[in-house]
């Protein structure tokens, strides 16, 4: 056993079992990825992986429990290089975020600018995608950190740390019905709604919030971005309900804004990263000055 061989296992499984594609992210000719991986298996006395032919399915139970031990053993060679760059004060790395499109927008910009003031030479990468692919990166070390409002808190793996709480508004054309009297959920529900895809920006305590009163939730259109919910509610095709920091008086001013936060519950952004993971010091400031900047949301 060697950490060549643990390496093949790694990126076999970050290429779904593509054997040609492993090798040649290795650098090697496929026959000595395979030889090196029946070599493996071959000392460990079981196959690590289902077979049709020469390829591979998927992972046996034994293949399950070791690529455990693989992750456990590239996040520890990971970590000792952090700790080694952090030890040399070395500011040219990079920073990894996995977070949505409302935050990378609206929360992101302030934090990212102070950053990179302190720390010019470290690159910032960041990906936009669903919670679901936020918390993948995370365990596949495309991130270093995951920030959004769903999902993280039901993965035990990660440290979760809470950011800012905020609330949902409505947003109506000026001369909607809503735009007058008190708001409801029952006068909500008669009309059709334009809000968040399931499992982005709180849309699961927009359900919450009508299926507690009784009210029939009528989404006649959903999306990950709040630009496109504020573009259909222009054309007249609903009432858009939206993270209230996306609202912006200085460009959304032809809609009318209605606070929802005594309707809906508050929702709460939070930041994630693995529980094994070692911080260098340049994440820990990007965090502190993260929940510094987004104190005026709260």
């Amino acid at each position: 056993m060697n950490l060549n061989q643990l390496e093949l296992l790694r990126i076999l499984q970050e290429t779904n079992y593509n054997q040609s594609k492993a090798a040649a992210k290795l650098n090697v000719v496929q026959s000595a990825a395979s030889r090196q991986l029946q070599l493996f298996e071959e000392e460990l006395g079981s196959p690590l992986f289902e077979r049709h032919g020469k390829k591979l399915l998927g992972l046996t139970p034994l293949g399950e429990r070791v690529m455990q031990e693989v992750e456990r053993i590239n996040l520890a060679k990971k970590n000792i290089q952090a700790i080694a760059d952090d030890f040399r004060d070395n500011r040219n790395g990079a920073l990894h975020i996995a977070t949505t499109h409302t935050q990378a927008k609206y929360l992101l910009p302030t934090p990212v600018q102070r950053f990179r003031d302190k720390y010019p030479g470290i690159k910032i990468y960041m990906v936009q995608s669903s919670p679901d692919n936020l918390i993948e990166n995370l365990h596949h070390h495309r991130a270093d950190l995951a920030i959004c409002t769903e999902k993280l808190d039901e993965d035990e793996k990660l440290i979760v740390q809470p950011c800012y709480e905020w609330h949902h508004v409505a947003i109506v054309p000026k001369d909607h019905p809503l735009a007058l009297g008190d708001i409801t959920l029952s006068r909500l529900a008669s009309f059709p709604i334009l809000t968040y895809s399931p499992g982005f920006t709180g849309r699961s305590n927009i359900e919450k919030a009508f299926k507690n009163a009784g009210q029939r939730l009528d989404i006649t259109l959903s999306a990950a971005d709040s630009d496109i919910i504020k573009t259909y509610v222009r054309l007249g095709l609903g009432v858009g309900i939206i993270a209230s920091m996306s609202y912006e008086p200085n460009i959304d001013n032809d809609l009318q804004v209605i606070d929802l936060s005594h309707l809906i519950p508050k929702s709460v952004t939070k930041i994630a990263y693995l529980k094994q993971m070692f911080l260098p010091d340049y994440i820990k400031y990007f965090i502190k000055e993260l929940i510094a900047s987004s104190a005026h949301y709260s």
